[in-house]
């Protein structure tokens, strides 16, 4: 199977010469890079999210397999989708399906379904993949389209992971796709953010669950970010880092009703 690109042409261009030089003004590659086991990154249009995202990926080590767990905003297919083999195609070329740790994950996910309907239209995973592509052409890539709404269930998965990548045996890291609040003005995204924030940094995944549910705080890829924060809990993690927050009025100049953005490191 080969995935064709859904968003390019509007989240990102779908020029490839033109993509290479747009990341290559988002990425700034530092010289010593981080070993971590998990990031959160935005998906929105790269001029909107684009340097927040470059920001994380640009500081970080991507080894040669990378898990992909976006929130499935169309509601096809799945509550837990997995895209079990082929390749994903971007303006950048072709990236691989890792087949043996997709089989893993399914081993040990009972929770988890191949199904590529939910990622026909999908853009949270997909605007992650030319990010990967950039820094590491030859990565391979586990995306992983998530409808899932309970903590028992994201803890159910993220163990699930935890124990594919252990018995997989090679550095795998997990990338959980999200913006941040969505179009309240830029100080009240701000301080509901700071509630989410608050919980990631103190390595709570219920915590940050539980609080984007009581305080509404339109965290999109909240699950996401809950099940990489289980399974890097279960790998050994033992921080986490606000690498950057910044929201849409930052480029627009308008934060009377924004969408806000924030780039973490679990390591």
């Amino acid at each position: 199977m080969i995935r064709q690109p859904a968003v390019a042409g509007q989240f990102y261009t779908g020029d490839g010469r033109k993509l290479r030089a747009e990341l290559e003004s988002l990425i700034t590659i530092r010289p010593v890079r981080e070993k971590v086991m998990g990031i959160v990154a935005p998906h929105a249009g790269y001029m909107y999210s684009g340097a927040v995202a470059g920001d994380v990926y640009g500081r970080i080590e991507i080894p040669a397999t990378v898990i992909v767990l976006g929130p499935n905003h169309h509601g096809f297919g799945a509550r837990a989708a997995l895209y079990p083999d082929g390749e994903w195609l971007t303006p950048l070329g072709n990236v691989q399906i890792d087949i043996r740790l997709a089989e893993l994950i399914g081993k040990h996910s009972p929770l988890v379904e191949d199904d590529s309907t939910a990622h026909h239209y999908e853009h949270s995973l997909e605007v992650q993949v030319p990010f990967l592509q950039f820094i590491r052409p030859d990565v391979r890539i586990v995306p992983l389209c998530l409808g899932l709404g309970d903590f028992a269930s994201c803890r159910l998965l993220g163990e699930g992971i935890s124990l594919a990548i252990r018995e997989y045996g090679e550095d795998t890291l997990i990338v959980a796709s999200s913006d941040m609040t969505h179009y309240e003005s830029a100080a009240a995204a701000r301080a509901k953010d700071n509630l989410a924030i608050r919980e990631i940094l103190g390595l709570n995944p219920e915590g940050l669950l539980k609080v984007c549910r009581s305080e509404g705080i339109t965290m999109c890829g909240v699950v996401p970010a809950t099940v990489m924060l289980v399974a890097a809990l279960e790998l050994g993690a033992t921080k986490a880092e606000l690498v950057r927050y910044a929201t849409s009025g930052d480029v627009t100049g308008d934060n009377r009703q924004v969408v806000a953005y924030a780039a973490f490191t679990v390591s």
